[in-house]
């Protein structure tokens, strides 16, 4: 194979978005690296980005921007400083990504005529104050670069700057506006016109964001259309990973457990494949799933290997704590995390505030949490903001002694969860109505909303959630036994030696649910069998 059939090997796999075979067939050619054009070096070191070489990126890239030195042309020379100093940031070395962006910037100081770069060197300036927290100057950068773009025509840099504009209208406090801005830069992105490497740089921040503002139906949306661009590069691997862990966040909030914990699994294979975008995502997406399943050790040990990429593993880790009954120690991570975090995600983090200061006993710290809530409502109107603020202010409402004000608001939680579709929170909406019900006197109406929380948590192997209601169904003014009225009734049933099967058709439930109510019946009565059971029904006199 002479050299030059190399090399057009070579550019026909970048063109066709074969990334390995494009690698595999740059690396043949005749003299190697250093006698390749500026051009296909940026396409070797795309291609090798894309496939997971993150080690072999910078190399490449060095060489680029020596190569378009060395052809006269500054210009492009100081786009791949860009890419040079935005990928040493990415992987922990800021000091050398601000010398690359002093070259850059240097280069283009130069230039009569800038081209691009000159927009594209403002990206990582407005990301260093986007992270810094300051909005303004970031909107500013990125307005600039934005600007240089549409007149120079590159679509990779006016992408960027929407995204990066977008982001900072959230952080500055938009939501709308800023989401707005994400699906006009998604556009140009689905549209086909952005390069590979940008769009999976805005994919997987427009997915992000989409979760942090609670946009839960533009997040499935996106998170479809990124898993098609993925799927449609068989040997992608950057973004792959970030994209299964997106997926796994959707499976869980939908009940889908188990699919959850299989695609974040894959987000783990391809973070060990090279995606070192997915590090967060695929270990706090099983943390969550195991969490939820009570396999408390395994989720902790998740939370902590999450941890490891940086970002604090909260509010999960958190919420763990208060799952093992430890309100203080959950609420001093809570708090810890919000101080330091920036101002989105701790509006993710508001939920669980609100559920951690309440457990705890701070409703002053509870009822903040679930007004600063609402007033995201005011500026955000989706449908799953307006569930998570109906709960906050019921949960608030409820451990305040306002028992009618709390299940209205919880009302309005259930029915808006059950129009997002996710069970778990439908049925933790039904455990604090039925709280408040019975502070009503309502018992009936409280113990069929139990009933249906029950069942539902039964559904999805939420054993804590499950245990802490059995146990709190098992007390509270039922005579000597610790059964629900439900759970009597199938009892009596029992002791007339009749088949699950009988049971379930003469209460009008299936055989599952009657299997469930007598595990509970065993394990409130701590009794083996049904003979043992049938005892105890006639001694306490049930039957």
């Amino acid at each position: 194979m002479v050299a030059s059939t190399s090399l057009e090997q070579a550019r026909a796999a970048y063109a066709e978005r074969r990334w390995s075979d494009a690698v595999d067939w740059f690396d043949r050619t005749e003299g190697g690296r250093t006698a390749l054009s500026g051009e296909d070096l940026d396409r070797f070191a795309t291609a090798a980005d894309l496939v997971g070489l993150s080690e072999r990126v910078i190399e490449l890239r060095t060489l680029a921007h020596e190569a378009h030195l060395a052809a006269g042309r500054p210009d492009r020379a100081a786009y791949s400083a860009v890419w040079v100093s935005l990928e040493c940031m990415n992987t922990g070395n800021p000091s050398q990504g601000m010398g690359w962006l002093a070259r850059a910037t240097r280069l283009i100081e130069r230039l009569d005529e800038p081209g691009s770069a000159a927009g594209f060197v403002l990206v990582p300036q407005a990301l260093g104050s986007l992270y810094a927290g300051e909005a303004g100057r970031a909107l500013e950068l990125f307005g600039r670069a934005a600007e240089i773009a549409e007149r120079t025509r590159d679509p990779d840099v006016a992408a960027l700057a929407l995204l990066g504009s977008g982001q900072a209208t959230v952080m500055a406090g938009d939501p709308t506006t800023g989401v707005r801005m994400f699906d006009e830069a998604m556009v140009s992105v689905t549209a086909g016109e952005v390069g590979p490497v940008p769009s999976g740089i805005v994919y997987c921040a427009v997915i992000g964001y989409c979760h942090l503002t609670f946009e839960l139906r533009r997040a499935v949306e996106w998170t479809r259309a990124l898993d098609r661009w993925c799927r449609d590069q068989p040997s992608l691997v950057a973004f792959s990973g970030q994209c299964q862990a997106h997926r796994a966040e959707l499976f869980r909030l939908h009940g889908a457990w188990a699919d959850a914990m299989t695609a974040a699994k894959l987000a783990e294979e391809r973070l060990l494949a090279g995606d070192v975008g997915a590090a967060f995502g695929a270990h706090y997406q099983q943390a969550e799933v195991l969490r939820l399943r009570g396999a408390f050790d395994e989720a902790e040990a998740r939370y902590a290997k999450a941890a490891e990429s940086g970002w604090d593993p909260e509010p999960g880790l958190a919420l763990l704590r208060l799952d093992e009954g430890r309100a203080g120690l959950a609420q001093s991570l809570i708090r810890r995390s919000a101080e330091s975090a920036d101002d989105a995600t701790r509006c993710h983090m508001l939920p669980a505030i609100v559920s951690i200061e309440a457990a705890a006993g701070d409703l002053d710290a509870a009822r903040a949490a679930a007004d600063e809530l609402a007033a995201m409502e005011r500026r955000n109107a989706s449908v799953m903001l307006r569930a998570i603020v109906a709960y906050a202010d019921g949960e608030v409402r409820l451990a305040a002694g306002d028992p009618a004000g709390a299940f209205t608001r919880l009302r309005a939680a259930r029915e808006a969860w059950v129009e997002v579709g996710s069970p778990y929170e439908v049925a933790r909406s039904r455990v604090l109505m039925a709280r408040a019900r019975r502070e009503l006197d309502e018992d009936e109406a409280a113990e069929l909303e139990e009933e249906l929380a029950e069942a539902a948590f039964a559904e999805l192997g939420a054993e804590p959630a499950l245990a802490a209601l059995v146990r709190e169904r098992g007390g509270g003014g039922r005579g000597d036994h610790p059964l629900t009225g439900r759970e009597v009734e199938v009892l009596r049933l029992v002791t007339r030696g009749i088949t699950n099967r009988e049971i379930a058709s003469e209460l009008h439930l299936s055989e599952k649910t009657v299997a469930r109510h007598l595990s509970n019946i065993f394990t409130k009565l701590d009794v083996p069998s049904r003979a043992a059971a049938t005892a105890y029904a006639f001694e306490h006199h049930l039957v």
